[in-house]
Order: C-alpha cells, then sequence, then structure tokens
C-alpha cells in the first residue's frame, strides 16, 4: 500500500513579506495566531535586509527552476505560480516528504535567481521554512490548482 498523498500543496514567501505578527494572519507551533501589530513592526525594524519583490523576469526564473527541478525528479508539476512575494507550487513527489520537496525547491530556485541576479548574492532570498499540506483528494487537489493560479490572479487584479 502507499501512504504518499496525492500531492502536496507548497508556499513559502520572499524575505521580510510575511512577519510574525502580519496582517493577513500568520502561524507559529500553535497555529493561526491573530495580527499583532507591534509585534510585526519588531520584526520589521530588526530585517537585516531591504525587501525585495520579485520582477516578472526573476518571476519567470523562479518557475523554470522549479519545472527543471520536477523533470530532473520525475515529479508530476500541477501548477508553480512565483508572486511578487510568494511562491505557490502543486506537486506530486512521490517517497518524498513535503519539507523536502520544499526545501529542495528554495534551494534550486535561490541558486537561479544569485547566478542570475546580483542583488541576490550575500543575502537571503525567502523567508525561513515555508508551508506545505498533504493532498490526499482528487477535490482538493483541484481546489489547491484552482487556488495557486486562478485565485492569486484575481487577487493582482483586485488590488
Amino acid at each position: 500500500m502507499n501512504d504518499d498523498p496525492l500531492a502536496f500543496f507548497i508556499t513559502w514567501t520572499v524575505y521580510g513579506t510575511f512577519l510574525q505578527g502580519d496582517e493577513r494572519w500568520w502561524r507559529s507551533r500553535g497555529g493561526s495566531r491573530p495580527p499583532q501589530p507591534k509585534l510585526q513592526q519588531w520584526h520589521r525594524d530588526r530585517l537585516n535586509h531591504e525587501i525585495i519583490l520579485l520582477s516578472d523576469s526573476q518571476r519567470e526564473l523562479v518557475a523554470s527552476e522549479i519545472q527543471r527541478l520536477s523533470d530532473f525528479r520525475g515529479w508530476k508539476l500541477w501548477i508553480a505560480n512565483p508572486r511578487t512575494n510568494h511562491v505557490h507550487v502543486v506537486v506530486t513527489a512521490m517517497n518524498y516528504s513535503g519539507k523536502k520537496v520544499r526545501d529542495q525547491m528554495k534551494a534550486n530556485c535561490t541558486r537561479g535567481l544569485r547566478e542570475k541576479y546580483s542583488e541576490f548574492v550575500d543575502r537571503p532570498v525567502w523567508s525561513v521554512n515555508g508551508d506545505w499540506k498533504c493532498i490526499n483528494q482528487e477535490d482538493d487537489l483541484e481546489q489547491a490548482i484552482l487556488y495557486a493560479g486562478e485565485a492569486q490572479a484575481r487577487k493582482d487584479r483586485e488590488e
């Protein structure tokens, strides 16, 4: 019997763009936490580097690095949607943990960005860790793909 999930829904953020205390709620070991503006400002004041949002060309590079790694590993990439301040990926990766997949993708994207864009050298590109969830049902897989793609694109039009 195979205990692998159908897919992973993976999200990670650009360095400094989603701090503890964030107004959009934030996660800690105890689960989701309400906004805490003073905590968020405390963390913002302690950032060691400026925040660099991803340009269109940088987002394209991130998407191609995710595709390249997925092809190399034999993973089924359902969608990769790099945004200016975060990345969403839905991928099937048999015999891998969500954490390992996320970390390998972040590492490959970091290498690619640093090779092509000098502003990312000698500084963090991403926030520490990120999120991943197991997807175990077809309906959930469809919803994750829809959210990662269309829902994120609609958010850009609304802002």
